[in-house]
């Protein structure tokens, strides 16, 4: 079993305990990125011109979206991680929607005080 095929099956689980997220979440169904996770989360060690360029394919996604608003919305409300709704971490960080260790700002921010 792939791990993708591992995440699709815990949120079918949560789906069947809390069926509630389904309704909330119903918009994830017509998201243009359904399916290719690996453009939105950073793999471990990526090097920042890889998540550049990563971060770019996945903005293309998120262009022509029809659920971007929705997508963009929940990883703001929810504090998440990785490039959700045309944004980036970083992006939501400045927006002022923080989660605990933004990757991009921590590393810059590490770098200009050294």
């Amino acid at each position: 079993m792939s791990v993708l095929d591992e995440v699709n099956d815990h949120s079918a689980a949560l789906v069947l305990v809390f069926p509630e997220l389904q309704a909330a979440d119903g918009w994830r169904q017509d998201a243009n990125c359904h399916g290719r996770t690996f453009l939105f989360f950073a793999p471990k060690a990526e090097r920042p011109q890889a998540r550049a360029r990563r971060e770019a394919k996945a903005a293309r996604l998120c262009n022509g979206c029809s659920v971007r608003e929705e997508c963009r919305d929940f990883a703001r409300t929810h504090h998440e991680y990785g490039y959700w709704g045309g944004e980036s971490e970083e992006e939501r960080h400045r927006a002022g929607y923080t989660i605990s260790a933004p990757i991009g700002v921590r590393s810059r921010t590490y770098a200009q005080g050294a």
